[in-house]
C-alpha cells in the first residue's frame, strides 16, 4: 500500500524519496485530484512522512511546474535553497518543483496543492518563479487566493476542462501578484546590480515609445514592483529616471551635427517626448536653459573648434 502511495504521489508531484515518520505504523492516507493538460489540483492527507526531491530526481523526471501548497489542517515544513518555512492553516507556499527541496508533515496534515506550469508563472512574474514564497493568508489577497483554491477543489466536478483551466489561469494571476507583494524590500545584495541594469537599459532605450516601468521590468525579467522598490531605495522613480535619460539624449542630439537638419520638435519626439512645450519646460528645469539656447551654444562651440588653427 505504501509503495502504491509513493508511486501515485510521484506521478502527481515528481520523482522523490519517501521516509515515513514511523515505519512500523500502519499506512493510511487519501489523495483526490483533478488534472488537465496544463493544471492540477490535489487534496492530500496521510500519516507522518518526509519527502525530498534532489537533483538526481529532477534530472530523470523534470516537471516544469510550480506548486502552491495550501494547508487546511496540521503543520508541515518546507526547505528549498536557503529558505525554510513552517506551514500551518493561514500560510501558503509557492515552490518550484524543479529545484531541490525537502518537505515533512505531521499525521494530521491536510492540504491542497495547486499545480501550475512554471512557464506560465515566469511569463507573469520572474520574481514569482524564483520561489519559494511564503504567503500570509490571514488577510488581503492571499486570503482570497486560499478561499478560491478551496472552492475550486470542492466544486471541481462541476467544471468542464476549459472552465477548470480558465479558473486556474485566473487564480494564477492572483498568486503571482501575491508573490510579488510578499517581498517588502528589494534584497540588499542584489540592489546595486539591479539598479545598474535598470539605468543601463533606460539609457540605451531612452528614445523608445512607450518606455515605462512595465517595459523595463519585462525586458530585465523583474516585476514592476521590484523595479520600483530598487529605484525608490536609490532615491528616484522610473518616471524621473526615464525623463532624465531622455533629456540627456535630447541635449546630446541638439549639439550633434548629425542632427542639425532636424527641428527641435523633431528631436523632442525622437527622444520620447510627445509635447514640444512639455519638453521645453522639462529641459529648462533640468539644464537651466532652453533647447534653442543649448543648440546654439553647442553648435557654435563645435564650429569654433573646427575653425581653430591646428597646433601642429
Amino acid at each position: 500500500m505504501a509503495d502504491s502511495w509513493d508511486r501515485t504521489f510521484a506521478d502527481l508531484h515528481g520523482a522523490m524519496d519517501f521516509a515515513p515518520g514511523d515505519a512500523a505504523a500502519p499506512w493510511s492516507g487519501n489523495l483526490v485530484w483533478q488534472e488537465s493538460d496544463a493544471f492540477g489540483l490535489a487534496l492530500c492527507s496521510g500519516k507522518e512522512e518526509r519527502v525530498s526531491r534532489e537533483s538526481k530526481h529532477i534530472r530523470v523526471d523534470p516537471r516544469g511546474t510550480c506548486e502552491l501548497l495550501v494547508p487546511l489542517a496540521g503543520e508541515a515544513w518546507v526547505e528549498q535553497g536557503s529558505v525554510s518555512v513552517r506551514l500551518v492553516p493561514g500560510a501558503m507556499a509557492l515552490c518550484d518543483m524543479d529545484r531541490p527541496f525537502r518537505f515533512a508533515h505531521g499525521a494530521t496534515f491536510l492540504s491542497i496543492a495547486l499545480i501550475v506550469p512554471e512557464q506560465r508563472v515566469a511569463q507573469r512574474s520572474r520574481m514569482a518563479a524564483r520561489g519559494p514564497h511564503l504567503l500570509d493568508a490571514s488577510g488581503g489577497l492571499a486570503r482570497l487566493i486560499r478561499q478560491m483554491v478551496i472552492m475550486l477543489q470542492e466544486e471541481r466536478e462541476q467544471f468542464t476542462q476549459p472552465t477548470f483551466d480558465g479558473a486556474c489561469d485566473r487564480l494564477l494571476d492572483l498568486v503571482c501578484l501575491a508573490a510579488e507583494g510578499g517581498t517588502v524590500t528589494a534584497p540588499a545584495g542584489q540592489r546595486a546590480a539591479v539598479e545598474a541594469s535598470i539605468r543601463q537599459y533606460v539609457r540605451a532605450h531612452a528614445g523608445d515609445d512607450p518606455l515605462d516601468v512595465r517595459a523595463i521590468a519585462g525586458a530585465l525579467g523583474w516585476s514592476p514592483r521590484y523595479v520600483q522598490q530598487v529605484l525608490h531605495v536609490a532615491g528616484t522613480t522610473s518616471r524621473d529616471l526615464i525623463r532624465h535619460e531622455r533629456l540627456q539624449l535630447a541635449r546630446a542630439r541638439l549639439g550633434s551635427g548629425a542632427w542639425a537638419t532636424m527641428s527641435i520638435a523633431q528631436i523632442a519626439v525622437s527622444c520620447g517626448f510627445r509635447s514640444h512645450s512639455a519638453f521645453s519646460t522639462a529641459f529648462r528645469t533640468e539644464f537651466g536653459m532652453t533647447p534653442r539656447e543649448t543648440r546654439h551654444m553647442q553648435l557654435c562651440a563645435e564650429a569654433q573648434e573646427l575653425c581653430a588653427p591646428s597646433k601642429d
